[in-house]
């Protein structure tokens, strides 16, 4: 049988949605696996379906989105649209789930919801090719430019082992409810891009990361404000070449969509789909020493469905 590696590197080569069971053991659940603890967070797993579909099934599963926004509150969504690239390269969060989620906070009361990112690529390239400019104009969202220096606001990081201050988006720090909603993918410098390292595109200077220990940085962050709900785009993720990658060619079809609110557990569950043990990870492994999340995902209430 193959390695999950060579599953991956088979997917590349020949661009072809992978079977269920050769996706690792995320999805391998059994009446054998031990039952997780009480008051473990709740993990749902969802596959084979578009975009929307998974979606609507993931926050059902969670409770609903009135389990994260209750009438009157405000919402902001941090998704990844940084790069000036089509949503079929797979760098961007895709525009459906961007979309279904403005949608579903809507019906669930906000009194306003925001799209913010700090793009790398210039801003209006990136948010007409990620698709982010439309969704807003489509469902009434404000889209802020995040490359606006005024928006940040400096603050102490007082449990940070690394990270002592930092200016932060000030919609992130004000938002009653905050949504995190990266796209799964390799990244060169990280090794995953997934919940824990979008949450990056919600602070001013990022170069000071990278030389004072990125790992220990990012999970430094989350003492100061960790997102309300993390869904992770994992429909087609990018194995190499990240986080711009080169095209399709670099994505392998999946068919996935992760959502919790514990974003450890859901990049716990992302480096399993990329075929790494989340101590592989080691911004994930530092937020699970550090109880940021939980990373030992047999403690954990994933709630596995496989759609239509």
């Amino acid at each position: 049988m193959k390695t999950r590696r060579e599953f991956i590197r088979t997917g590349v080569a020949i661009g072809v949605a992978l079977p269920l069971v050769d996706v690792g053991d995320l999805f391998a659940g059994t009446p054998a696996t031990p039952a997780p603890p009480p008051g473990a967070p709740v993990l749902a797993a969802v596959r084979d379906g578009d975009r929307v579909g998974m979606l609507n099934h993931a926050i059902a599963t969670l409770g609903g989105m009135g389990a994260f926004v209750r009438p009157g509150q405000t919402v902001v969504i941090k998704p990844n649209i940084s790069f000036d690239a089509p949503p079929e390269h797979g760098s961007n969060t895709h525009p459906d789930i961007l979309r279904r989620l403005v949608v579903l906070c809507r019906q669930a009361g906000a009194r306003s919801v925001t799209i913010v990112d700090n793009t790398l690529d210039p801003w209006p390239a990136a948010i007409a090719s990620s698709g982010a400019e439309a969704v807003a104009r489509e469902t009434g969202a404000a889209l802020v430019n995040g490359s606006d220096e005024t928006l940040y606001r400096e603050v102490p990081v007082p449990h940070g082992r690394r990270l002592r201050s930092v200016r932060v988006n000030g919609l992130i720090l004000d938002s009653d409810v905050f949504i995190n909603v990266p796209v799964l993918k390799h990244h060169g410098g990280a090794l995953m891009t997934a919940g824990m390292k979008n949450l990056m595109g919600t602070v001013w200077e990022r170069k000071p990361w990278h030389r004072d220990d990125l790992h220990q940085c990012i999970a430094d962050f989350l003492t100061l404000r960790r997102p309300s709900l993390t869904v992770v785009d994992a429909y087609h993720p990018m194995v190499r070449h990240g986080p711009r990658g080169r095209g399709p060619g670099d994505l392998v079809e999946m068919r996935m969509l992760l959502a919790s609110a514990d974003v450890v557990a859901v990049d716990a569950a992302c480096a399993r789909i990329l075929g790494h043990q989340p101590s592989d990870v080691r911004h994930v492994k530092l937020a699970g020493e550090m109880k940021l999340g939980i990373m030992d995902l047999t403690k954990v209430d994933i709630r596995r469905f496989k759609l239509a």
